[in-house]
C-alpha cells in the first residue's frame, strides 16, 4: 500500500514535458507597386527551448539563431542575390530572435540584427499541437536601407523599380 501511495504521489507532482518536433521560421518581402509578396525560410535555425507543460511556458524565453546565407525562396538565383545584394551588403550572417513575453493571442519578440535588438509584437494561435505566429519588420528600424536599396538596384525590373521595406515574418513551431 505504501509503494502505491508513493507512486501515486510521484505521478501527481510530475509535469508533461511539451516537445519540439519541427520549427520553420519564414517571411514575404514585397515587390513591384502592387506589392507583390515574395516567400520564403531559413533552413539552418538553431532552436531552443525549454521543457514546459503548457504552450506559454514552452514559447518563453525560446531563442532562434537564424544563419542567414541559408534563405531558401524555391529559387536559387534568387536565393544567391538575397545573401549576396541584401544580407552580405551590411554584414548580416545571423539574426537573433527570443520571445520576451507571451500572452493569450500575443507574443513579443526581440530580434537582433545589423547590431540592433528591437521589441517585435506578433500575434499567435495554437492548432492540432502547432503554435503559428505572425509579425512585420520594418528594414528602416533595423537600419538596413542600404541592403534593401541594394536588393532593389539589383532587381530593378524584376521589381518595377519598388522593394518595400516592410516583411512579414512568420514561425511555426510543432510539438507534441
Amino acid at each position: 500500500m505504501k509503494k502505491v501511495l508513493l507512486s501515486l504521489l510521484f505521478l501527481a507532482g510530475s509535469t508533461y514535458a511539451l516537445e519540439v518536433q519541427k520549427a520553420e521560421i519564414k517571411f514575404t518581402a514585397f515587390k513591384t507597386y502592387a506589392k507583390k509578396g515574395v516567400s520564403g525560410v531559413f533552413d539552418k535555425v538553431a532552436l531552443q527551448t525549454k521543457q514546459a507543460d503548457n504552450v506559454t511556458l514552452l514559447l518563453t524565453d525560446a531563442t532562434a539563431k537564424i544563419d542567414t546565407a541559408s534563405v531558401n525562396s524555391g529559387n536559387k538565383a534568387r536565393d544567391a542575390k538575397l545573401v549576396s545584394k541584401f544580407f552580405e551588403v551590411q554584414g548580416v550572417d545571423s539574426i537573433d530572435a527570443k520571445i520576451v513575453n507571451v500572452g493569450k493571442t500575443s507574443l513579443l519578440v526581440a530580434i537582433s540584427m545589423h547590431g540592433k535588438t528591437l521589441k517585435v509584437p506578433m500575434n499567435y494561435s495554437v492548432q492540432n499541437n502547432t503554435i503559428h505566429a505572425k509579425g512585420t519588420i520594418d528594414l528602416a528600424d533595423f537600419t538596413m536601407l542600404p541592403s534593401l536599396h541594394s536588393i532593389n538596384k539589383a532587381c530593378y525590373a524584376l521589381h518595377q523599380g519598388k522593394t518595400w521595406q516592410d516583411v512579414d515574418i512568420y514561425f511555426t513551431i510543432q510539438y507534441k
